[in-house]
């Protein structure tokens, strides 16, 4: 009568690692052997790659408690079983569609290479696999196609999961491993490194990468990055204010699963507070709340006749129809930033080309934004709306001239103004705590695109 959700988690022996080394080691290799006796034979749910990888990797990472001491008829049994399930996993792991299981599978068969001193049947071929998943899932600047941000985690922690194995059994480290390691961590310094906010863009939720942070010092990895561009992102820092905007295209089809349409949709945190979030992203799939996350209109960016940037296929849950950013410009100077990005997301359907423009300065903490509208010859007129999502329990108010906006931060006040056209405020849903929402408001500017050329104008100005 177990959840699935329990189930996994009990099947795939991961709370092993929550066991003290002083645990008893006879409980433990009862219940393990309790397992072998009543699942030698394969079982679909119990033989799943995903929670069959990670009993692998529990078990013999435990080996103090699972192995250590044990009966020769325990041994014998523990070992055939492992060899067991490892060879299903060679069998099938090419039948797995997600990458993420794929790695852990990898990560399975060559912890068992090391461990049982097989390296031509499983070390060799974990090799294969690995070099296999890094060559087809990345693209040219080394980053996941998918441009997920929690799956750049994933990937970094199995990598150097796998190096630290390799490394303590003085087996040979693949080049090409130190090579995406290196890669990958330059992109989590610049995205998730010492940040105590999240970015919310295609995938991402609200974590604490404190642990990681400090697994990574105690062994010695040190990643840097003094470039400002990373896997579709901008990000600019100083020591009061982080600003980030999703200036990359749309993933390939197959790598689209998580994508969210927020195409030029940015974030700014001012003295580790944000200011301006997007919503976070619904992770359950085929739950309305996942399609309704993934939306333009839940980013803080332009949104046409309430549409998104780019078709989502509901039934295969992929993109449908993308976009492509056509051009790009940026400069980070001490007392001035400046990001320029347009795409095409609705050019298509609306013949109008997005650019924006956001100019920032630190000197006066006042950051201005201009949206322009570019019409092409398939012009079609409709409504645009311009939104601004805020964190829940962020305070706001109009002013008497309903001209602008005030926002309470707590520990600051800023003021939201845009001269030309019509401001209000709007109830939505926050999503960025894993699998869960809340209400949110949002600043959104309204109006209906014209013939001529138009650009929006809008100012967040810092008050107190």
């Amino acid at each position: 009568n177990l959840s699935e959700k329990d189930y996994k988690n009990l099947h795939s022996f991961f709370w092993l690692f929550s066991l003290d080394l002083k645990s008893s080691k006879k409980n433990t290799q009862s219940v393990i052997q309790n397992w072998i006796e009543n699942n030698i034979k394969y079982n679909k749910k119990s033989w799943e790659i995903n929670i069959l990888s990670k009993r692998i990797i529990a078990w013999m990472s435990n080996s103090k408690i699972t192995y250590e001491n044990s009966q020769e008829d325990y041994k014998n049994k523990f070992n055939i079983i492992i060899q067991k399930q490892v060879n299903h996993l060679i069998n099938e792991v090419e039948k797995s569609k997600l990458d993420t299981d794929k790695v852990i599978c990898c990560a399975a068969i060559i912890l068992a290479g090391i461990s049982l001193n097989e390296k031509e049947k499983y070390l060799n071929f974990g090799f294969l696999l690995l070099k296999k998943i890094i060559n087809t899932s990345f693209d040219n600047e080394n980053f996941p196609k998918t441009r997920n941000i929690q799956q750049l985690i994933f990937f970094l922690k199995y990598f150097i999961l796998i190096r630290e194995w390799l490394k303590e059994s003085q087996t040979e480290i693949p080049e090409y491993l130190d090579e995406i390691i290196f890669y990958l961590g330059r992109s989590y310094s610049i995205l998730c490194q010492g940040n105590e906010k999240n970015f919310l863009f295609n995938g991402n939720h609200d974590f604490s990468s404190k642990d990681f942070d400090q697994y990574l010092v105690e062994h010695g990895y040190k990643f840097k990055n003094d470039l400002h561009e990373t896997g579709g992102y901008i990000v600019f820092k100083n020591k009061k204010i982080n600003l980030i905007m999703d200036v990359g295209s749309s993933p390939e089809k197959k790598f689209s699963k998580d994508y969210q349409s927020g195409a030029l949709s940015f974030e700014i945190i001012s003295n580790k507070k944000k200011l301006i979030c997007n919503s976070g992203y619904f992770r359950k799939n085929k739950h309305k709340l996942n399609e309704i996350s993934k939306t333009t209109a839940n980013h803080s960016t332009l949104i046409i006749d309430n549409h998104s940037s780019c078709v989502i296929n509901k039934s295969k849950d992929e993109i449908e129809t993308g976009l492509k950013i056509l051009s790009k410009n940026y400069l980070f100077e001490k007392d001035y930033w400046n990001i320029k990005v347009s795409h095409d997301g609705y050019y298509k359907r609306y013949g109008i080309i997005h650019e924006r423009q956001i100019e920032f300065f630190p000197l006066k903490n006042k950051l201005i934004g201009r949206d322009k509208l570019i019409k092409k010859k398939k012009f079609k007129s409709s409504s645009f709306e311009i939104r601004f999502h805020l964190m829940p329990g962020t305070k706001i108010m109009k002013t008497i001239d309903e001209k602008s906006i005030l926002i309470d931060t707590e520990d600051e006040g800023w003021k939201f103004s845009s001269d030309d056209h019509n401001l209000d405020i709007e109830t939505g849903l926050y999503f960025g705590k894993k699998n869960s929402y809340a209400e949110n408001q949002n600043l959104f500017i309204s109006g209906i695109t014209r013939q001529d050329e138009q650009t929006i104008k809008w100012v967040f100005e810092k008050i107190t």
